[in-house]
């Protein structure tokens, strides 16, 4: 397929511009912070022009409850800044904050197909969960809203995780399509992920992703949030399951459970072979303790400073109100363009 409009908005030599979001759908998890949020505060944020956003408009695909939906959102706002995000160097802001995202977010549904959007894994099982006349439209729709996100700034790369990668080749499908039939108003972004726990799994189930949704099912069990106190996290990693056999190995498609854990100790200690970490340990016990205590002091520094922000929510708003402004500043122009390259009327006029 044509790159055609690759690089178009783009100016020679500019640093490539990174965009990704967290959805308040549950609270943050060891699984988005060594899937995401690490790497977008060691390396994104200082590489790129970088915005990080809180999807919070995602949130509303599902039946949810307003308060929750609005708790979340000022909760995982301020764990991305707790983790380390610099508004001086990055932009922090909320997606319903930036009307931007709406705008074109219908531009995307009239360029995309009914049939790329039933494609869509996410929708296929998350729709088998529910009544089929309870499902949302907007559950149907939303890759087009979360293409939106990513085209409205011009983004170059958006790292995500592998569960998302099909959304962002369908962003890139939509951008190219809208280039050909209009003219060249959209960056075509690509996909980036981190070499080393891109995918966190669940402790109680090592073959399902650690999600924030994962406490529906379990209780929690299998899942580490980024607020839970050291002993919790302890008794979560100790009674993590593993696999039969006694010997520490690692392989994925027959000890996931052991593979997980040796994912998440690599992650941890920022080492890239997982499976060379094997040969230290001869039991499981060993195993888990060790990424127990890793896993505290990875997450100590974060509780700590989550604590000072949450007891400060002026400044987190400040941040927000300044961001969404950024943010708001970056895509009015290639939103504004895209309304005029498909024929709408300029406002006033």
């Amino acid at each position: 397929m044509s790159e055609m409009g690759e690089r178009a908005g783009m100016t020679g030599g500019a640093a490539a511009r990174v965009f990704s979001g967290v959805k308040p759908t549950g609270h943050l998890t060891l699984g988005n912070y060594l899937g995401a949020v690490r790497r977008w505060v060691a390396v994104d944020q200082h590489q790129a022009d970088a915005l990080f956003c809180v999807v919070d408009l995602h949130a509303l695909t599902v039946d949810h409850d307003p308060a929750r939906v609005r708790r979340l959102s000022r909760q995982a706002a301020t764990l991305l800044l707790a983790a380390g995000l610099d508004p001086e160097l990055c932009t922090v802001f909320v997606q319903s904050h930036v009307d931007e995202h709406t705008r074109l977010a219908y531009l995307m549904e009239c360029t995309a197909s009914v049939g790329e959007m039933r494609r869509m894994v996410q929708f296929k099982e998350k729709a088998a969960r529910e009544e089929t006349a309870g499902v949302r439209l907007s559950l149907l729709t939303y890759p087009a809203l979360m293409a939106a996100d990513i085209l409205a700034y011009g983004t170059d790369e958006v790292p995500v995780g592998e569960d998302q990668a099909q959304h962002v080749e369908l962003t890139r499908d939509l951008a190219m399509r809208f280039n050909r039939r209009y003219g060249p108003v959209f960056v075509v972004p690509r996909a980036t992920q981190p070499p080393v726990a891109a995918r966190v799994m669940d402790l109680q189930d090592p073959r399902s992703k650690m999600g924030k949704g994962t406490v529906v099912r379990d209780g929690g069990a299998g899942v580490i949030h980024l607020l839970d106190e050291p002993d919790v996290v302890r008794r979560k990693v100790m009674r993590a399951v593993t696999d039969a056999g006694a010997d520490v190995v690692y392989d994925r498609e027959a000890r996931p459970g052991v593979a997980n854990l040796l994912d998440v100790l690599a992650a941890c200690r920022g080492e890239v072979d997982p499976a060379g970490l094997a040969a230290e340990y001869g039991s499981y016990g060993a195993l888990k303790r060790d990424v127990a205590e890793a896993v505290v002091e990875l997450l100590r520094p974060v509780r700590e400073r989550h604590a000072e922000l949450a007891a400060d929510p002026g400044y987190v708003d400040k941040v927000l109100r300044a961001g969404a402004g950024r943010a708001r500043d970056r895509a009015r122009p290639r939103v504004d363009a895209a309304y005029e390259a498909v024929g709408l009327l300029p406002a006033g006029v």
